[in-house]
């Protein structure tokens, strides 16, 4: 599978079975999208690698760590490598396709804003689980 930034210049491709994706409400997520939360994955870093673009891409990080990696010419999110060096964090918008993932998991459901209406299975947590209990909870079984 493939993914791309808006105007097509940042390029990169995944490869292998894809997890589940979870949304995330918080107020950082929804400041980063626009929108009432942030859908994404963590992908294996092995599963990764960019096509092209990668010189386009800057990154803003807050003092708490929060992390957003865009491209400079159209200002669309794009994947970065997690500070674990062992996955990357994949937003789902960028994805080309089609695919049977599903929303498995919401973050900070606790803080979500009132208008924002959960309408799917996915098992909702109050803030942030630990990334042992959220990895889970996203693999998928193996084709």
């Amino acid at each position: 599978m493939n993914g791309k930034c808006l105007c097509g210049k940042v390029t990169f491709a995944i490869t292998g079975t894809l997890p589940n994706l979870y949304q995330c409400h918080c107020s950082l997520c929804r400041k980063l999208t626009g929108s009432s939360s942030d859908s994404a994955m963590f992908l294996s870093r092995e599963q990764f690698s960019w096509r092209s673009g990668e010189q386009l891409i800057s990154s803003y990080k807050t003092e708490t760590g929060f992390r957003s990696d865009f491209c400079q010419n159209c200002g669309s999110t794009v994947p970065h490598l997690m500070n674990n060096q062992k996955q990357y964090w994949i937003p789902a918008g960028l994805l080309e396709g089609e695919s049977d993932i599903k929303v498995a998991a919401h973050l900070f459901v606790g803080s979500k804003c009132q208008w924002d209406m959960i309408g799917d299975d996915g098992i909702q947590y109050e803030e942030m689980p630990d990334m042992a209990t959220l990895d889970k909870v996203l693999q998928r079984e193996q084709s």
